[in-house]
């Protein structure tokens, strides 16, 4: 990409004003927008290709580059708030939304069941006990905020002791995700441990005698050193809640299995379990080193780990009863199976006790106390099959409705299982299995509105077939009384070989009560269809991640289930490689794109605090082919001036710690040098994140602003940006 002078930036801004007449939405009286950053080009040299970076001085976050995000994201506030109805739309989104209430998160120990609840019209999440006493907050996040001034607070994560007693609890503030550990007394609700700092990976574990805690931390900061070093060299600290933690797992740790500075240690301890288990995660692989060591000698330094597996054995979960150690592989397994393997012995001697079978793609194992029960899909809707510890038959146990299972806890002490079962369109129920009943328990924690009707709406499982000849998932829900082409929102990730289930989201059933129809496009990358579905969208393969989503465009297009002009499509985070290059090869496919905290400039997101932990998902610049792979993969640097590339609201969180604020900020920039008619929306928010730990509020207010946009680039009557005359 050839950089652009300083002069002839500003005629090609001349131009790009000259044109937007052209644009029938155009808004109506608009303001000036803001003026563009100036370009500074940079060059690297990557084996022999020249690259040029235009606005690499951003990723400072200098002075200036935080004058001009402010001052964009004024400017979009302006623009979407022009919009007429859009504050109605909130208001009924914020209505529907928080006419709910949600739950996740069950665990139940000692007698007690916790989980995080947020109930019809609060903002937050708070984490909840239930016992023989009643129902009571643990953790009320209104409080907390409160106290320190209203600033957004969340419940990143909490642990609960195997006896019942004490949950860990992990908070952040502004979306950050930095959290820090506090420890509570299940009983009476005090605070009896912490904070704990520096604790945002959201591993713990605690010992099988509900004594000591074990947390997985961040070092501490090095004063000049790069934001990339952030995530590097992490390590697991034991902590009696009463004296300083000792750290006993981790690169730096001196002790306990051997691991390089880019793992990150975690530890699992089943409880009456003989063996705990240390886990090496390599930045986001998949793909786990596991050690063993007798549980009560964790915190011994002279204990001997003996080494389970490497990542190279393939093993991406585990779950232990007694001294059988249970794992998930996909080694010679594109649909993975379950091994089991005594503990202390090697991998060699493991049996086969789930096989891999066709297409069906098994997710999850979880022991409980009269048998391992799996977690199985058929495309987005699970499967439960019931494995009996003595050799006895599989059983396949049918589920209460066809859904997805998001979330599963057994208590290897106990019999059954507890299940979080939904729908594109039913909103999460907790399920207890009763194997001795052989039937399920609705736990009627979480609720509906009555207003809210799923039958209103059909789910169609259907498929479009890519460039190559493969057919692609697309899931699509529109109205039962729909009639012609719709408004439709196809969403997107394929990374990491996370899925896209038949989960309910109350922000896109909003977008089903205003009028539109929702769709998943399930790329290449995710892991919708097993492992050899993740690897045909990664590394060289990466380009299927956008053109399935450009296949599945076509589609809907030819089906007549919509049109060019009503075709919007959204993602965002690593989401936004396969937004990004979708809407740039196929720019007259889609109407609109919604991109929010993308990767736009994965080239440069290994210099960014989360960048070393993504190496092994999208490749480094270090490396010849992994600098091909990412350069393929980089929105900015396929931008070309004068293309007539659909509309863009784009998102930022100044304090997002796996997406930097720059890197949405450069693709913005770009896009409004490129010279193109339509509007590019840069959405700043400084009081958030990635988006994990936003409230209701900001979450309710973003997906106004999201579907505003939306409505108005379709043309919809009434939603065209309008300001007075000046």
């Amino acid at each position: 990409m050839k950089s652009i002078a300083s002069g002839a930036l500003f005629a090609l801004l001349g131009i790009s004003c000259a044109i937007a007449a052209s644009d029938p939405l155009a808004p109506v009286n608009a303001p000036a927008r803001p003026a563009p950053l100036p370009v500074k080009p940079v060059t690297d040299t990557y084996f022999g290709q020249k690259v040029v970076d235009n606005y690499r001085y951003m990723e400072a976050l200098g002075p200036e580059t935080v004058a001009w995000m402010k001052a964009e994201g004024a400017y979009t506030r302006s623009m979407l708030d022009a919009i007429r109805p859009r504050a109605a739309l909130e208001q009924k989104i914020a209505a529907f939304t928080g006419s709910f209430g949600f739950t996740q998160g069950y665990v139940s120990y000692g007698g007690r069941a916790f989980y995080e609840e947020r109930m019809p019209g609060s903002d937050n999440f708070d984490l909840v006990v239930r016992d023989r006493a009643g129902k009571r907050k643990l953790v009320d996040v209104a409080a907390l905020r409160a106290s320190h001034g209203g600033t957004p607070m969340a419940i990143n994560y909490f642990f609960v002791s195997p006896d019942g007693n004490k949950a860990a609890v992990g908070l952040s503030e502004n979306g950050s995700e930095m959290a820090s550990v506090f420890v509570y007394d299940a009983a009476t609700g005090k605070q009896i441990a912490g904070p704990l700092d520096r604790a945002p990976p959201g591993f713990a574990a605690w010992s099988a005698d509900s004594k000591t805690l074990y947390v997985t931390r961040l070092k501490t900061p090095v004063p000049g050193e790069p934001e990339s070093e952030l995530y590097r060299n992490t390590f697991m600290d034991a902590w009696d809640l009463k004296t300083a933690p000792v750290t006993i797992l981790g690169a730096t740790a001196g002790r306990g299995p051997k691991m390089t500075a880019d793992d990150t240690p975690a530890l699992s301890i089943s409880p009456g379990a003989s063996s705990a288990v240390a886990l090496a995660y390599n930045g986001v692989s998949a793909e786990l080193a596991l050690w063993t060591a007798p549980s009560a000698r964790v915190n011994d330094p002279q204990a001997t780990w003996t080494q389970l597996a490497t990542p190279d054995d393939d093993i991406t979960g585990e779950d232990a009863k007694g001294d059988t150690i249970y794992l998930l592989s996909h080694k010679d397994a594109p649909t993975y199976q379950v091994l089991s393997v005594k503990a202390g012995a090697p991998l060699a001697s493991a049996k086969v006790l789930v096989p891999a079978v066709g297409d069906r793609v098994t997710d999850s194992i979880h022991a409980a106390s009269d048998a391992l029960y799996v977690l199985a899909r058929h495309g987005a809707y699970s499967l439960l099959l019931r494995v009996p510890y003595d050799g006895g038959r599989t059983d396949e146990i049918a589920l209460p409705f066809k859904g997805h299972v998001a979330e599963a806890f057994t208590d290897p002490r106990a019999a059954g299982i507890t299940l979080r079962l939904q729908s594109f369109v039913v909103p999460p129920k907790y399920f207890a299995y009763d194997p001795a009943k052989k039937a399920f328990a609705d736990l009627a924690i979480g609720t509906a509105p009555a207003t809210y009707d799923a039958d209103r709406y059909v789910t169609s499982d259907l498929e479009a077939k890519a460039e190559d000849g493969v057919m692609v998932p697309l899931s699509l829900v529109r109205a039962k009384d729909a009639k012609g082409p719709q408004i439709v929102v196809i969403q997107a990730y394929g990374a990491y070989g996370d899925s896209q289930l038949a989960d309910f989201g109350a922000r896109s059933a909003s977008f089903l009560q205003a009028g539109g129809s929702y769709a998943w496009c399930h790329v290449r990358g995710g892991g919708e269809l097993g492992d050899a579905w993740r690897q045909g969208g990664k590394d060289t393969k990466a380009f299927h991640r956008w053109r399935d989503l450009i296949a599945c465009g076509d589609d809907l297009v030819k089906r007549g289930l919509t049109t060019k002009d009503k075709l919007f499509v959204f993602g965002g985070s690593a989401g936004g490689v396969t937004l990004g290059r979708a809407f740039e090869e196929r720019p007259d496919l889609f109407a609109g794109v919604i991109d929010v905290v993308p990767a736009a400039n994965i080239l440069r997101s290994e210099f960014e605090p989360s960048g070393p932990l993504n190496v092994p998902e999208f490749g480094s610049v270090k490396d010849p082919q992994g600098f091909k792979n990412l350069y393929a993969m980089d929105t900015i640097q396929h931008i070309k001036p004068g293309v007539d590339y659909p509309a863009v609201l784009t998102t930022a969180g100044m304090n997002d710690p796996r997406t930097a604020p720059w890197e949405p900020a450069k693709f913005a920039a770009a896009l409004q040098t490129s010279g193109m008619k339509r509007p590019v929306l840069l959405r700043v928010d400084a009081d958030a994140g990635h988006g994990i730990g936003s409230t209701k509020a900001q979450n309710d207010a973003m997906y106004a602003d999201m579907w505003s946009f939306v409505f108005w680039r379709a043309g919809v009557p009434g939603w065209r940006p309008e300001f007075a005359k000046r």
